[in-house]
């Protein structure tokens, strides 16, 4: 751990907090989440809390990350280790259910494997974020048990989320049940599982979605004002993404004279936007990919998306549990494997190489400030500035 940080209250102070709600879990007599508009989703301290027992901080992704995985397993796919993090296999594919392929922020792969793991798997549910019932443009975590429920929370949700608030509700659940969270959500779960063996027992597979940062509520409601909603509290719905690939950002509104309204934006127009408010943890991150989870999903962007195109989904398997399920769902039905390609993910993701290595200057620079800093450890950053990175990128990073 940094010299400087020592606490939860440090690494909220220094801005290194990602917002993923562990530390709520681990001390829930001191710790409460809550929105913090111009930051995201920050744990605030409860009226007479007990001081930190420091478990808190001990599994807290901000302060670092650490890969521990047997890069020696000659199963991996050793090309893509130093720079993508362990891989079993690479495919595109989709979920064979049509409506949770639409209402997915790419294929739908994410749901359609929770799906197989609630009905085939013996999961007893999953663990994932939704659009709160009364706040629509605020996230919550929920436990879902169907496919209802499932199908109403899809689609990507570019703005403040805490899953691990709710792990407690995997650790009391009848069955193992998978999680579906960011990189760094997942992280801080595999470090809560070490310390809390009736959590670890019950957690049943890890699902990270590739993600390039958390903006703040303050960029949502910025959004809004954009295109012309006055007052967020008379907003009835919103989707970042979903209905289409890349799908579309679209909010459902009442105006002055209680009419219904609805505007669209297209996914390139509003991530455009919402991105200029990212956390700064986000510019810090070393993970983009779910390198620690059992699976990850994302965006095949290696070509470019043609008007009216179903949804597809890159699915990496990152462990043997991982590589198991997605072959058991797709063997059951629940997913369609297109092609299993190792190349697919670096010729989809190909920016993040340039910024793993633009991380590795940036956390020199605020060594030598003095300021707070991340600590990553198995984490190949140092090569691809040199090798992924322009002299004149060298020097803006």
């Amino acid at each position: 751990m940094s010299r400087t940080i020592h606490s939860i209250t440090d690494i909220v102070e220094r801005q290194l907090c990602s917002g993923c709600g562990a530390c709520a879990y681990m001390e829930p007599e001191r710790f409460r989440m809550g929105d913090a508009l111009d930051h995201g989703r920050r744990p605030y301290v409860l009226d007479g809390a007990p001081e930190e027992t420091g478990e808190a901080a001990g599994i807290c992704p901000g302060v670092g990350l650490e890969h521990s995985f047997d890069r020696r397993d000659p199963a991996l796919v050793h090309e893509l280790t130093d720079a993508w993090g362990p891989v079993y296999a690479v495919w595109e594919g989709y979920a064979a259910d049509d409506e949770i392929r639409r209402a997915g922020s790419s294929g739908g792969a994410a749901s359609a494997l929770a799906l197989y793991c609630i009905e085939k798997g013996g999961m007893a549910g999953v663990l994932h974020i939704a659009a709160r019932k009364d706040v629509a443009y605020l996230n919550e975590t929920v436990m879902s048990t169907t496919r209802e429920q499932l199908l109403a929370a899809t689609g990507s949700r570019y703005a403040p989320a805490s899953p691990c608030d709710g792990l407690d509700l995997i650790e009391k659940a009848e069955a193992p049940c998978a999680f579906i969270g960011k990189p760094c959500d997942v992280a801080a779960l595999q470090q809560a599982r070490k310390r809390r063996p009736a959590l670890d027992d019950k957690v049943g597979v890890t699902i990270g979605f590739f993600c390039a940062g958390a903006p703040s509520t303050k960029g949502t409601l910025e959004l809004l004002k954009k295109v012309g909603v006055k007052d967020p509290d008379t907003i009835t719905s919103l989707r970042y993404r979903g209905n289409g690939w890349p799908g579309v950002w679209r909010v459902c509104y009442s105006d002055d004279d209680g009419v219904e309204q609805s505007h669209e934006e297209t996914y390139a127009v509003s991530w455009d936007f919402l991105q200029r408010y990212r956390q700064w943890r986000c510019y810090l991150c070393p993970d983009h990919t779910g390198e620690f989870a059992d699976i990850a999903v994302g965006d095949p962007w290696y070509r470019e998306v043609q008007p009216g195109e179903p949804g597809q989904s890159l699915i990496v398997a990152r462990t043997k549990r991982g590589y198991e399920i997605v072959r058991a769902a797709a063997d059951a039905g629940y997913v369609t494997l297109e092609s299993n390609d190792p190349s697919l993910l670096p010729r989809s993701q190909p920016n993040l190489l340039g910024g793993r290595g633009a991380l590795w200057a940036r956390l020199i620079v605020l060594r030598l400030l003095g300021a707070a800093t991340p600590r990553y450890l198995g984490f190949d950053t140092f090569a691809y500035w040199r090798s992924h990175l322009n002299p004149i990128e060298k020097i803006r990073s």
